[in-house]
């Protein structure tokens, strides 16, 4: 499982990204005012997109890619 953040920045919106190394570089361009408001664990990026639109009440998520299969994060990709 691999954790995931959802960080809001009031008026400026909002960022899904990894916790963790992984997600150094998208919290990096967040303001000093962003607050993490919600974790969550997934297998995989579907998966945690699923629940992030779950989350919001946007829905069901689609991905936007035919590869985003829903392959585990620590399965290679061809």
């Amino acid at each position: 499982m691999v954790l995931h953040e959802l960080w809001n920045e009031g008026d400026d919106g909002q960022m899904f990204c990894l916790a963790g190394p992984g997600g150094d570089s998208a919290r990096a361009l967040l303001s000093p005012a962003a607050r993490l408001v919600w974790t969550v664990e997934a297998d995989s990026h579907v998966e945690a997109m699923t629940l992030y639109y779950r989350h919001m009440g946007w829905g069901a998520y689609t991905p936007a890619h035919l590869e985003d299969d829903g392959r585990p994060y620590d399965v290679p990709r061809p």
